[in-house]
C-alpha cells in the first residue's frame, strides 16, 4: 500500500475560474449625492447622501458648529501633574516587560550601564538589576480615556518582583 493515492497528483490543466473575485459593486448600485442647499446648511455644509432604502447617510466632519472640537489641545494641557495623579503607583507586568525590553535593547546597543555589572554579560539581566536598584532612566506614560496622560518615572513606581 502506498502513501499516495493514484490520483493524488493531477497532471491535467488547472481550472482557475473559481478563484475570480465576484463583482460586488456595479454602477447601478451607487447613487450620486443629492445637493440641496437647505439640507446642506442643516448638516453644517456636509453633502446629504441617501441609501437605496431612503435612509440618510451622514458623513463626519467639522462644521461651523463644531469649532470647539477643532482646537486640538497641546501635550502640556493634556499632561496631569504629579499631585493630581489617579492611576495606581504599582508598575504593571506589561510596563515592566516594556521597560526591561527597552532598557535591555539600549544596553545591547552600548548604552552606559548605571549599575555595577559584576561580570554579567546578558543585557536583560543587567536591565533587571538596574530596575531592582531603581536606576533605569525611563518614564512610563499612562494614557487615560479622555486623552490626557500621566508620566511616572521608573524610580517612582512600586515594583513587585
Amino acid at each position: 500500500m502506498s502513501d499516495f493515492e493514484d490520483n493524488a497528483f493531477n497532471d491535467g490543466q488547472e481550472n482557475y475560474e473559481d478563484f475570480d473575485q465576484p463583482d460586488h459593486f456595479s454602477e447601478d448600485d451607487y447613487n450620486e449625492p443629492e445637493t440641496d442647499a437647505h439640507a446642506s446648511n442643516e448638516n453644517g455644509g456636509d453633502v446629504v447622501m441617501k441609501s437605496e432604502d431612503g435612509r440618510v447617510i451622514i458623513s463626519g466632519g467639522l462644521g461651523p458648529n463644531d469649532e470647539a472640537l477643532a482646537k486640538a489641545k497641546s501635550s502640556k494641557e493634556l499632561s496631569i501633574s504629579k499631585e493630581d495623579r489617579t492611576t495606581t503607583p504599582y508598575m504593571t507586568k506589561y510596563e515592566r516587560a516594556r521597560v526591561l525590553g527597552t532598557r535591555a535593547l539600549q544596553i545591547s546597543l552600548n548604552a552606559p550601564v548605571l549599575v555595577d555589572i559584576e561580570g554579567e554579560t546578558d543585557p536583560l539581566q543587567i536591565a533587571m538589576k538596574e530596575l531592582s536598584q531603581r536606576k533605569i532612566p525611563l518614564v512610563v506614560r499612562r494614557y487615560l480615556p479622555d486623552g490626557s496622560f500621566e508620566d511616572w518615572g521608573c524610580d517612582e513606581l512600586i515594583i513587585d518582583l
